[in-house]
């Protein structure tokens, strides 16, 4: 007897009835669209009259409905994805702030959008076969590359595929048809150097950047107009990588090569912030013995000792103009061929 009583007085509480997710089937029947309408409405797609196009968003709010992102994948044949794709060793992106304001500049294009941002770097033997693969196979709707070299055959390959593609910095032995978008550096180096010329330098050396990179091509050609236009000799080069190991090591051999420089035009702060150390070490004075200039402004020039003189160029708007280029392809909008090229600044610090 005390068993069914302890029984009897177990209440079992109701099981719960599990709602379906609404459908893109009870949308249309609300909306009084047929299902392909309702569909074309909800994707973005064309052929939907504003009327009908009210009546689905209404439907769609109302019910609650949440697309499923394969089926819709499926249906406006997009991923939601787009690439930033910078060729680069893992250590040398995480410590150079061009590529931090690369990837700020990107997010800011794309965070008012419906696409998710997808960073792809490394640059090692097979990586532009793989990263090709996986751009082109409807893993992403389009990429920007930055930082590109001459011998990536990833430039052409994505730009024959189809694929929409926009580059950061101009790019090097692809069909013209490209789109990117660049600074100035041919002007801008030119710019530098004469202002080192006025001061009154007359023995000025470079340390120019990678030759198989379209920045350090431009820059070197820059700082090469404004010596022949000068009437001084234009010897004084050394190859650099970009990075501030590679600025120490180009300017001691500069410096073994030709110990008369007063003055030295350097491709990147970073570089550059190298090559003072290398002074600092031999007792050059700066800017005494010797001028320095820089090329970039983010960030490491306004910290060395003392300060760099650099030309300063739009690295987050020049990614940004990138990710809305890529957009505009991506959605179909007409975008004119011809390059966006942003101008540099001239900032005059200590070093020069």
């Amino acid at each position: 007897m005390s068993s069914e009583k302890t029984a009897s007085a177990v209440e079992v509480p109701p099981a719960r009835v599990r709602q379906a997710a609404p459908t893109i089937r009870q949308v249309a029947a609300l909306a009084g669209v047929s299902r392909a309408t309702a569909s074309r409405a909800i994707n973005g797609g064309h052929l939907v009259s504003d009327q009908a196009r009210a009546a689905v968003e209404a439907a769609v709010a109302s019910l609650g409905f949440v697309p499923n992102p394969v089926a819709r994948s499926l249906a406006t044949r997009r991923t939601g994805s787009v690439a930033l794709v910078i060729p680069e060793p893992n250590t040398r992106v995480l410590t150079d702030p061009f590529f931090a304001s690369a990837i700020n500049g990107m997010a800011r294009a794309v965070e008012e959008s419906d696409l998710q941002l997808v960073l792809l770097i490394a640059r090692r033997d097979g990586w532009s076969t793989r990263t090709s693969r996986y751009l082109t196979t409807g893993h992403v709707d389009g990429a920007v590359i930055a930082s590109h070299h001459r011998d990536d055959t990833l430039n052409r390959t994505l730009v024959e595929s189809g694929l929409p593609v926009v580059f950061i910095g101009r790019p090097l032995d692809v069909p013209p048809s490209a789109r990117y978008v660049d600074t100035d550096n041919a002007h801008a180096a030119q710019l530098a150097t004469e202002h080192l010329i006025t001061r009154g330098h007359r023995r000025i050396g470079t340390v120019a950047g990678p030759a198989d990179m379209s920045a350090a091509i431009d820059r070197l050609a820059g700082w090469n107009a404004a010596m022949d236009a000068a009437g001084l000799r234009a010897d004084a080069v050394v190859h650099g990588d970009f990075t501030a190991a590679g600025g120490a090591t180009a300017m001691a051999r500069l410096l073994d090569e030709h110990p008369d420089l007063d003055a030295v035009f350097v491709a990147t702060d970073l570089m550059a912030s190298g090559a003072l150390g290398e002074l600092a070490t031999r007792g050059i004075r700066v800017p005494d013995d010797l001028a320095i200039f820089g090329f970039d402004d983010l960030g490491v020039a306004e910290t060395t000792d003392p300060p760099l003189s650099t030309m300063g160029q739009p690295i987050e708007d020049m990614a940004t103009r990138a990710g809305e280029i890529l957009r505009d392809l991506i959605t179909g909008v007409d975008v004119p061929e011809n390059p966006v090229t942003f101008p540099a600044r001239l900032i005059l610090r200590d070093s020069a």
